[in-house]
């Protein structure tokens, strides 16, 4: 499994790893803060490699220009691997660190959010937990960022790995807290070039199969024609500042155009939402699109109703369907 944010790539470790994991694991101000001795040497560091980290779940984060490995994230899931968290059905733990020079420049949030959507959307996990030692104040601000929330304290338990007596506090996040974080709004034009790169990753990957190469090429070609594009605004749905659902509309006709959600954030109900919103700026006006073969079970639960049959036009097969105000 590999999974990709913005900036990173989290991906399986390697054995040729170690050089880099080396590099920031031996500082000092990486390893004891998060419970595990600093790296003494490469050879060192391709040991945890291969008894710690090379295990299900855990990914090496990378840099998506580099592929360099600079740091580290697991998921725990109950039942299925060691953690002092006394972890539940349906539960899991996050752990992570990342090399010093990266600190301060939000990939640690970024990487955990990741995993935190696919422990919720790929696993089935209902509840994640996290924790901090105290005096940690780095981590704890990264649990915050992403949403987690205290929960209980362990005091003075022995942690073997250091040989210390420690105090760990136990952050929360549940999966509706998650679901209920997304945000929805109309976009800044700045953005509209970020919502129509969403547009075109989607429609690559759940549309373009139902359509020839004409098909394809035509709606890349909408994408970039300025006079097809005039007049169309846009509201998105966001995942932190992620953009994860677009939608835009001809305003002067009430006219969807585009309406696509990442593959990866699907069956949550944010199209939806993201639908209910736009439409309080057209209260009582009837609403025209023309989906899509793949589109036209989700319209038809918004209540859109055919208004003929499917009609193909340079390669680009649609249904016209109507809501009414």
């Amino acid at each position: 499994m590999i999974l990709e944010t913005e900036r990173l790539t989290l991906r399986p470790f390697k054995e040729s790893d170690a050089e880099s994991i080396y590099e920031y694991a031996k500082d000092l101000e990486v390893g004891p803060a998060a419970g595990w001795p600093a790296h003494t040497s490469v050879e060192n560091s391709l040991e945890v490699i291969k008894n710690v980290l090379m295990v299900p779940e855990t990914y090496a984060i990378c840099l998506k220009d580099t592929d360099k490995a600079i740091g580290a994230i697991g998921l725990t899931i109950a039942g299925q691997g060691q953690s002092n968290i006394k972890l539940k059905e349906n539960e899991g733990e996050i752990g992570y660190w990342i090399g010093v020079p990266f600190w301060g420049q939000g990939l640690m949030p970024e990487a955990t959010r990741e995993l935190i959507r696919h422990a919720f959307q790929d696993l089935n996990v209902e509840t994640l937990l996290c924790g901090y030692f105290e005096g940690n104040n780095q981590s704890k601000r990264v649990q915050e960022k992403c949403g987690f929330k205290y929960y209980e304290t362990y005091k003075d338990i022995h942690w073997e790995l250091m040989n210390l007596t420690i105090t760990e506090h136990i952050t929360r996040f549940p999966k509706d807290d998650w679901k209920n974080s997304f945000t929805y709004r109309k976009l800044e034009e700045s953005e509209t070039e970020k919502a129509l790169a969403l547009a075109w990753e989607v429609f690559q990957k759940y549309e373009s199969p139902d359509y020839d190469e004409t098909g394809t090429e035509e709606f890349k070609k909408c994408l970039h024609d300025n006079q097809y594009l005039n007049g169309i605004v846009y509201y998105g749905a966001f995942d932190d500042n992620t953009l994860i659902s677009m939608v835009g509309i001809r305003k002067d006709v009430c006219h969807i155009c585009f309406f696509f959600t990442d593959g990866r954030y699907h069956r949550l109900g944010i199209g939806t939402k993201l639908f209910y919103n736009m439409k309080t700026d057209f209260i009582g006006k009837p609403i025209t699109l023309n989906s899509s073969p793949y589109g036209l079970p989700f319209y038809k639960s918004l209540g859109f109703k055919a208004v003929d049959n499917e009609q193909t036009i340079n390669g680009i097969r649609f249904t016209p369907m109507i809501l009414e105000g």
